[in-house]
């Protein structure tokens, strides 16, 4: 066979840049929080980015409600490595770092492994609206990671 395509987000591969596929963003099972505010943790994923876009994409990762209910919100320090925040909550300011990059390709590796069913939930939820258009590579053990997956719009 000598002919055909491969594409990412509808685009063929021989007419992208290389910094097209250098724009990813993996959300790791284990994530990992500077010792700053939340705001500086979730910028993170896109320096330039305003309070509201921080914001936006916060109430789009399901983040938005947790970090309202903190001493200071936004400006809540999270301690070195989140230490002040669960394992689900933690994933999902990752997940809210990854939708303010906006990036062209999203790795998912055991995203939701170790989190509790509530959590889960609010991360699937999350998920979603981070993978709307775009490849997604899901590394996962548990069936109920991807049970969800044509809602992610996988392409």
């Amino acid at each position: 066979m000598n002919s055909g395509t491969v594409s990412v987000s509808q685009a063929d591969v021989r007419k992208m840049t290389c910094d097209s596929f250098l724009n990813i963003f993996m959300v790791f099972q284990k994530v990992y929080l500077f010792n700053d505010t939340i705001e500086n943790n979730i910028r993170f994923g896109n320096p330039a980015a305003t309070h509201d876009d921080v914001v936006q994409a916060a109430k789009k990762a399901q983040c938005h409600d947790f970090i309202m209910r903190l001493p200071n919100g936004y400006n809540t320090t999270v301690g070195e490595g989140g230490s002040s925040l669960s394992g689900g909550e933690k994933q999902r300011i990752s997940i809210t770092r990854a939708i303010l990059k906006n990036a062209t390709i999203i790795i998912l590796d055991e995203a939701t492994a170790s989190v509790d069913p509530e959590n889960e939930h609010l991360i699937q939820q999350a998920i979603s609206e981070l993978t709307v258009g775009k490849p997604v590579v899901v590394i996962a053990h548990r069936l109920a990671t991807i049970e969800h997956a044509e809602g992610w719009s996988i392409a």
